[in-house]
């Protein structure tokens, strides 16, 4: 099973429209996946499910439980101040160390409103998965202008569909 994980906890995000394009991407190619959706934390599992509170708080447990389950993963993640949601990063911390990611397989995916559609972000996420020994493929996918290049639940740019679907299937294989 593979999981995509919408990386921000924003309410109707541009992340969670983009996991619902990559999941049905995946259901082309006779895949199912399943979308791990942070706005749907609890709303206080940084103080009552991370550190000595770990395993403790059954609603943050049901996500510890799909990444436990899962071998790959998807990370579709947006640029905020230069760098990624802070909610991925707690959501990370709450999870078992160092076993959840330990080679597990993961794709990144940013997005940004600017012009460098999260590069950065991608770069201090991928230092962040390699640290938990997360095998991140080589092809990260960075889609800039979101709101110009991704309408109506489509990449409508030629050029970055393409490579979104180059580096799906190359993600597939690996």
């Amino acid at each position: 099973m593979i999981t995509i994980i919408s990386g921000t906890n924003r309410l109707n995000s541009k992340s969670i429209e983009l996991s619902k394009y990559y999941q049905n991407q995946l259901k082309k190619e006779g895949l199912e996946a399943r979308i791990l959706d942070l706005s749907l934390l609890p709303a206080d599992f940084a103080f009552s499910a991370l550190y000595a509170n770990g395993g403790k708080n059954d609603e943050f447990n049901l996500f510890r439980n799909i990444i436990e389950d899962s071998q790959k993963f998807i990370f579709v993640v947006p640029e905020y101040n230069g760098s990624f949601p802070g909610v991925l990063k707690a959501f990370i911390d709450g999870l078992k160390y160092p076993d959840s990611f330990t080679d597990k397989k993961a794709l990144l995916v940013g997005i940004s409103s600017g012009i460098q559609g999260s590069a950065l972000a991608l770069s201090h996420l991928n230092d962040i998965l390699n640290y938990l020994n997360m095998h991140v493929y080589g092809t990260r996918l960075k889609i800039p202008l979101i709101e110009k290049n991704f309408i109506n639940g489509e990449i409508v740019d030629p050029k970055i569909n393409a490579l979104s679907l180059d580096q799906l299937k190359g993600f597939i294989k690996f």
